[in-house]
C-alpha cells in the first residue's frame, strides 16, 4: 500500500495531478477540496495516498489531510459509494460539514450533493453515525509549496466543464453549473469549487 507520495507537481486538471517522485511520474485522482492547497506546477507536494486496486486497474487517490483520506476511507465501505462517488462527497463537502449532517441526521443536506438520493443519503447516516468519531479532527494541510511558477489554463471555463464531466455530470449539466457562477479572474479550481457549492445549495 502506497501511503503517501512526496514530489514535483507536474500537471493538474480536476479530478486528475501527476506527482513526479525522482523521475516516475504517478497520477493521481484527488477532490477539489485537496485541488484548493495545491502549490504551482513544478513545486514540491505531499499527499497521503490510498490505492483502490480492481481486475482492471489500480488507481491512486491524493488527500491533503490525513482526515480527508480517513473520510474517504470508510465512504467507500458503505453499500453504494464507491472512489468516484466519495470523491465528490469531498469536493462538495468539507470533512466537518459532512460530520455535522451525520450527526443531525441532516439527509436533506446530504441529498443536495452530486449524486447522492435519499436513500444513499440515509444509508450514508445509519452507516456513519458510528465512525465520524474515528475520522479525526485534524484538519492539517500537508501540501509544501514551493517557489517554482506554473502555466496558467488557457480557458479557466472550459477547464472547469472538462473537470465536472471527468467527476460524472454529462455536458450540459456541467456547462449549466459553470455558466450559473461568477468566474470573473477565478481559476478552473475555483470556478469548479463555486458551482458544486451552488448545486449543493439548490
Amino acid at each position: 500500500m502506497i501511503g503517501r507520495l512526496r514530489g514535483l507537481l507536474a500537471w493538474k486538471q480536476p479530478p486528475y495531478l501527476l506527482i513526479d517522485a525522482h523521475g516516475v511520474g504517478y497520477e493521481l485522482e484527488a477532490s477539489l477540496t485537496t485541488f484548493q492547497t495545491l502549490p504551482e506546477l513544478g513545486a514540491d507536494v505531499t499527499l497521503h495516498t490510498h490505492l483502490v486496486v480492481r481486475e482492471d486497474a489500480h488507481t491512486l487517490y491524493g488527500f491533503a489531510s490525513t482526515a480527508e483520506r480517513s473520510l474517504f476511507r470508510h465512504l467507500i465501505r458503505v453499500t453504494g459509494i464507491g472512489p468516484r462517488l466519495a470523491l465528490l462527497i469531498l469536493s462538495g463537502m468539507s470533512v466537518e460539514a459532512f460530520g455535522r449532517c451525520v450527526r443531525d441526521n441532516d439527509v436533506v443536506a446530504l441529498t443536495r450533493l452530486p449524486g447522492i438520493g435519499k436513500k444513499i443519503a440515509e444509508r450514508l447516516v445509519i452507516e456513519m453515525r458510528d465512525r465520524i468519531g474515528e475520522l479525526g479532527a485534524d484538519p492539517t494541510r500537508v501540501v509544501l509549496p514551493g517557489g517554482a511558477t506554473g502555466t496558467a489554463a488557457i480557458n479557466p471555463i472550459d477547464d472547469a466543464i472538462s473537470a465536472l464531466i471527468a467527476l460524472g455530470y454529462k455536458l450540459p449539466e456541467a456547462s449549466r453549473m459553470v455558466n450559473a457562477v461568477d468566474s470573473d479572474g477565478l481559476g478552473s479550481e475555483a470556478i469548479i469549487r463555486l458551482a458544486l457549492q451552488a448545486s449543493v445549495r439548490r
